[in-house]
C-alpha cells in the first residue's frame, strides 16, 4: 500500500466515458508526471482526490483512509493542490497570504520567515507582496500560487500545469526545487519536457507507463 492509493477508477460524462478501471499506488517520495491528450481525464483524477466531483466507480485512499465526505477535510489537510486556474483571489498579494493562513487548519503551517526564501527561490520581486493579484501576468500568478503550496508546510503535491506560463529557465527551476527534495512526494500533470526529464515514473493516460 502507498501513500496514495488508486483502484478500477472510472469516470463518465453524459454517458460517456473518459477513463476505465485506472490504478496508480504512490509511494512517499515518487515523483510521478500523468500526461495524456487534453480531456482524457487528468485533472479530473486530481479533483477526485480531493473530494471534488464523483467518480462512476472505484476506490482512493490516502495513507489507507479512504476519500469519502466523512474523511476528506481531514486528507485535505495532508495534500497541497496547485490547480491550473489561477484566477484565485483580489486585492493584494500579501492580503491573500494573510486571508488563507487565517484559517485554523492552515496557521500552524505558516512560517513567515520562510516567505522571503521562498519569494527568491520562485525569482519574484519582494515588492509583489504589495500588488494586486489580478493585474500580475500568468507567470507571476503561477508562482504566486505555487508560494501558497511551499508556505503550507505539507509534503505531498498535485500540481496540474504550474509552469506553463514559465520561461525554460523558471521551468527548470521550479521543476528542481519539487523533484529534488526526497521527502516530498509529487504528482504532476504537464507538457512540459522539464517534468518528464526529472519524473521517476511517467504514466500516459493512452496506457502506457515508462
Amino acid at each position: 500500500m502507498g501513500i496514495l492509493d488508486i483502484q478500477n477508477l472510472s469516470i463518465s460524462y453524459d454517458g460517456s466515458s473518459i477513463l476505465s478501471e485506472f490504478d496508480l499506488s504512490v509511494s512517499k517520495g515518487e515523483k510521478i508526471l500523468i500526461k495524456g491528450r487534453s480531456g482524457i481525464g487528468k485533472s479530473t483524477i486530481f479533483r477526485l482526490i480531493m473530494g471534488f466531483g464523483v467518480r462512476s466507480s472505484g476506490e482512493i485512499s490516502l495513507d489507507g483512509v479512504p476519500v469519502d465526505a466523512e474523511n476528506i477535510w481531514n486528507l485535505r489537510k495532508r495534500v497541497a493542490y496547485v490547480s491550473q486556474d489561477t484566477d484565485i483571489a483580489e486585492g493584494k498579494v500579501t492580503d491573500l497570504i494573510e486571508e488563507i493562513f487565517s484559517f485554523k487548519a492552515n496557521r500552524a503551517a505558516y512560517e513567515r520567515e520562510g516567505l522571503q526564501r521562498i519569494i527568491s527561490d520562485l525569482s519574484l520581486s519582494p515588492g509583489i507582496l504589495n500588488k494586486e493579484y489580478t493585474k500580475l501576468s500568468g507567470g507571476e500568478k503561477q508562482r504566486i500560487c505555487l508560494m501558497l503550496a511551499l508556505l503550507s508546510g505539507k509534503d505531498f503535491f498535485l500540481l496540474d500545469e504550474v509552469t506553463a506560463e514559465l520561461d525554460v529557465g523558471l521551468k527548470q527551476k521550479v521543476v528542481g526545487m519539487f523533484f529534488d527534495n526526497p521527502q516530498w512526494t509529487v504528482l504532476s500533470i504537464s507538457h512540459d519536457r522539464e517534468w518528464a526529464e526529472k519524473a521517476t515514473k511517467v504514466i500516459d493516460l493512452s496506457g502506457k507507463v515508462n
